[in-house]
């Protein structure tokens, strides 16, 4: 009997599509995402049994269900390859000269002091806060299903806001180039395994970071405690007094003009 050899690139291959299930069950579990998985899988199967049986009719009936299921795996994960997509591209950090093509130059410095002050006073009052500091990446399908604000940040807009009895307490404020630009934003809430003692504001903050560079600060109204969120891990409980630093260490730095300029100039 003949064995096929089993060879270096055959390891590869199976270690990628090994470590390729392994992330789509991290991304889809607490969902019904696996159970519909499953019964594709099961539906493939049993149209395999049935041509190798030879049963016509049913073999007509799943071979047209299987030659669609392509185009129905695509529309009923939409959103979860959406978001395994951005993961992606998220981690390739060598592939950031795509970024840079697209990228706007003009760049404003992230001023925190209003969303720190009215965090730590929120905090003292326990109302409950959720906001998105975007940097980078694209926030636009977040704020488009918002409240539409566009106005220039400060404690008051936001205290205001997050007001217990206000129209626009629920969701989230997203803070773009030192403006409120929406509000009562949904945001996308993480299926990673976190503890059950997280609450939404919490699982929305984390599920933000996860596919993009934002910075996520949230009041929890029942302790006061204050959380930041980024690139998918939050830290809890901070400190008012150590607020600054902590959001500042989570600022993606815009690289300088000059530098850019020289940057083009080698390229020619």
């Amino acid at each position: 009997m003949d064995f096929i050899p089993f060879t270096f690139i055959d390891f590869v291959d199976i270690t990628l599509v090994a470590l390729l299930m392994f992330g789509l069950y991290r991304m889809t579990r607490g969902t019904n995402t696996p159970y519909i998985f499953t019964g594709l899988i099961i539906i493939y199967i049993v149209w395999i049994a049935v041509q190798a049986l030879n049963m016509t009719l049913l073999q007509t009936i799943l071979g047209q269900i299987v030659s669609v299921g392509v185009l129905a795996v695509i529309i009923i994960f939409q959103p979860e390859l959406r978001s395994f997509l951005q993961m992606l591209g998220m981690r390739q950090k060598g592939f950031n000269f795509v970024n840079r093509i697209f990228a706007i130059e003009k760049h404003r410095e992230i001023n925190i002091e209003p969303i720190v002050r009215a965090c730590s006073e929120m905090s003292l009052s326990k109302t409950g806060a959720l906001i998105v500091i975007s940097q980078k990446s694209d926030l636009a399908d977040i704020i488009e299903n918002g409240i539409t604000i566009n106005a220039d940040l400060s404690v008051s807009l936001l205290e205001n806001i997050f007001f217990k009895n206000a129209p626009l307490h629920d969701g989230a404020v997203v803070v773009q180039n030192n403006r409120v630009v929406a509000a009562k934003c949904i945001l996308p809430v993480t299926q990673s395994n976190v503890p059950k003692s997280y609450g939404t504001r919490h699982r929305a903050a984390i599920g933000i970071t996860e596919t993009s560079d934002a910075i996520a600060i949230t009041v929890s109204e029942e302790t006061g405690g204050i959380s930041v969120a980024f690139a998918g891990k939050i830290e809890r409980n901070i400190a008012p007094k150590n607020l600054v630093n902590i959001i500042s260490s989570h600022i993606v730095k815009a690289e300088p003009s000059s530098r850019r300029r020289e940057k083009k100039s080698d390229e020619k």
